[in-house]
């Protein structure tokens, strides 16, 4: 928004951006990348929901008729938006004049939300805030009716033939200058008493910087987190390194996490066709999708001179940045692993979805790069290519013929490449079970999410009962006899079965996996295998208690026997007696700082509460005595 922080911000980056370039050394006019890009079709990251812009007819004049097309259109000069973000007005009787554009991008196939920027006015009040006067804010006792005027809007939206997304519960509650103001504290009340009865997914908080004191309280609070459907943030400024948001990935599981509202790198007039600082807009996005795993990337207003389409209803050069994703990484689409930066000012971003992968490659630099592309699990036999430039506009290059798994084309300086292939359906590629194989390389999976590992890499979490993972082709030889895995669990764990070639296939072995005190505390755990040998599809299907059960880093098969780990088989002998009893007594004294088995958690925590404790003695001393028969005691 034309707001003068904003503004100063975003020329501060500008020239931040013009001084990098002017300072930059040219290179030869055409190098080799330094490294392969591999793109691993298997290694799945967030649901892409689209990419989009604000109409706001309260502010600007509507979009037209034929710009509507342009903007939700997929086909020639026409954007292929998927997204519209709309205004809340604070008067019903301005609410008619979201319709018009409204119902034809629902028409065209695109999902449609809306932010307010403030209540009705008898809802406010005025107070003076860090010594400014007449600041607004809603009133303590209209949260009520707040929430009751949302879902006023949703109505009047569905009754004519709109049926929204989302709607947000504010927009930029902290940079609220001439709109209403919210504290982390009042947004959190409200999200937690009131947006539950709001008929609608609901966005929050919609922070202009992405700044975390905004949703830190809403994902660390129960009720406020189940209220709150789809984190909304801002990206005016924000840094790319301010883009990861841990606790989100920690606490959000089946949230969406969106990008509602930027322009990038100002919003100076008839600034849309520069170039190459349009190129600024394709790095924002590829920012977004690669270091914040968001879902969904809305730029402010579509219609602007500084936007995606001019005044004249033309698509500017930002927009064709914006096209070179929106167009071709559709709705449902999966953002899947690839190598980022695999040379010096280039950027890379992959996705598969409609038996496609879509690779967009981004070249900041003054020199053409000849980058080799990698596919694994996954195979094409050609790739169709699309640039942008300083000359051209999401045009068509020719088609590029598949080496195996792999191609190799130019990225033209400072230009937008991408491209699409059709994927095949060969096999993947064989692996060998006794090899060490990262959860996160499956084929398929049910439930699971990914995510950064402290032991280096990625994981595989908010594992639930009945949730599963798939490894196509694994290769056993003449057999295995032994699992050993690395696992986490804050919680009280569960068991990892052991299956081949069907989810109800033969049961080959079970794992059991006890709590180690944090989801990022890994441990070794070990099991029997039998009946296994030659080429299976392998099945890792997770069972347990309610909520989530622990983390898996890697696994992999052993020829010789492993002993499994025996719940209060502290010395690793087979069997549960008075010398383990008295190898747990000297622990919880300090006589000893660990058991002789591997896996001490395991083995010693006898409740499965996820320590060894006193609690856990007196177990034993009852199944030693005969009081109880089995172990765990659970």
């Amino acid at each position: 928004m034309l707001k003068s922080i904003k503004k100063s911000i975003s020329i501060v980056l500008a020239c931040v951006t013009t001084l990098t370039m002017m300072l930059a050394v040219a290179a030869p006019a055409n190098v080799s990348a330094a490294s392969d890009v591999t793109v691993n079709l298997s290694s799945e990251k967030q649901v892409i929901r689209g990419f989009g812009g604000m109409n706001h007819p309260g502010w600007i004049d509507d979009l037209t008729a034929a710009q509507r097309e342009t903007a939700f259109g997929n086909g020639t000069n026409q954007l292929g938006f998927s997204i519209l973000r709309i205004h809340v007005d604070e008067n019903k009787n301005n609410w008619s004049k979201e319709l018009a554009t409204a119902q034809k991008a629902i028409e065209k196939g695109a999902i449609v939300f809306a932010s307010p920027w403030n209540p009705p006015s008898d809802m406010i009040e005025t107070f003076t805030r860090n010594g400014v006067a007449n600041q607004k804010r809603l009133r303590y006792d209209k949260y009520a009716a707040y929430a009751q005027y949302l879902n006023d809007f949703v109505t009047y939206m569905k009754n004519n033939g709109v049926n929204l997304y989302a709607i947000s519960v504010q927009n930029e509650p902290d940079y609220a200058s001439t709109w209403t103001w919210w504290t982390p504290q009042e947004m959190l009340n409200f999200m937690k008493n009131n947006a539950g009865s709001i008929n609608c997914r609901v966005i929050a908080p919609e922070s202009f910087q992405y700044l975390k004191n905004m949703s830190d309280p809403i994902l660390n609070d129960a009720q406020a987190l189940a209220n709150m459907d789809i984190l909304g943030a801002h990206f005016y400024g924000t840094s790319v390194s301010n883009m990861p948001y841990p606790l989100f990935q920690q606490k959000g599981a089946g949230k969406d996490l969106w990008m509602t509202e930027v322009y990038v790198p100002n919003s100076d007039n008839n600034s849309a066709d520069r170039w190459p600082e349009a190129l600024d807009v394709a790095y924002n996005i590829h920012n977004a999708m690669v270091e914040g795993n968001f879902q969904a990337y809305v730029w402010w207003y579509i219609r602007r001179q500084y936007g995606p389409m001019k005044e004249d209803g033309t698509i500017s050069k930002r927009g064709d940045m914006m096209a070179q994703f929106s167009k071709f990484v559709r709705p449902g689409y999966v953002r899947v692993d690839a190598t980022k930066n695999p040379n010096t000012n280039i950027y890379i971003s992959a996705y598969k979805g409609d038996n496609k992968v879509v690779i967009v490659a981004i070249n900041k630099g003054t020199s053409a790069v000849n980058q080799n592309f990698v596919l694994q699990n996954g195979t094409t036999s050609k790739v169709s290519t699309w640039v942008s430039d300083s000359g051209r506009k999401v045009a068509a290059g020719s088609s590029l013929n598949v080496s195996g798994s792999s191609f190799t084309a130019q990225l033209p300086a400072q230009s937008v490449t991408t491209f699409v292939g059709e994927l095949g359906s060969t096999p993947p590629v064989e692996r060998s079970a006794f090899t060490k194989l990262e959860a996160e390389s499956y084929n398929n999976q049910s439930g699971i999410q990914t995510e950064t590992c402290t032991e280096g890499g990625e994981n595989i979490g908010y594992i639930e009962n009945g949730d599963y993972v798939v490894y196509n082709n694994i290769d056993f030889g003449s057999g295995a006899a032994g699992f050993q895995a690395r696992a986490a669990s804050n919680a009280s764990g569960g068991n990892i079965e052991i299956r081949l070639d069907s989810l109800t296939g033969p049961l080959v072995g079970t794992c059991l996996v006890s709590g180690t005190g944090d989801w990022q505390t890994f441990a070794d755990v070990t099991c029997s295998v039998s009946g296994v040998s030659g080429k299976h599809d392998l099945y890792l299907k997770f069972t347990g208690g309610s909520g989530y059960l622990f983390n898996l880093n890697w696994f992999k098969f052993t020829s010789g026997s492993v002993t499994p780990t025996l719940i209060g088989d502290l010395n690793g002998d087979t069997s549960v007696d008075a010398t383990d009893y008295t190898l747990m007594k000297m622990f919880l004294l300090g006589s000893i700082n660990d058991f002789p088995v591997q896996n001490d958690l395991a083995a010693g925590d006898l409740n499965l509460d996820g320590a060894i404790d006193s609690l856990d003695l007196v177990v034993f001393k009852k199944y030693l005595l005969g009081n109880i028969s089995k172990l765990p005691l659970i």
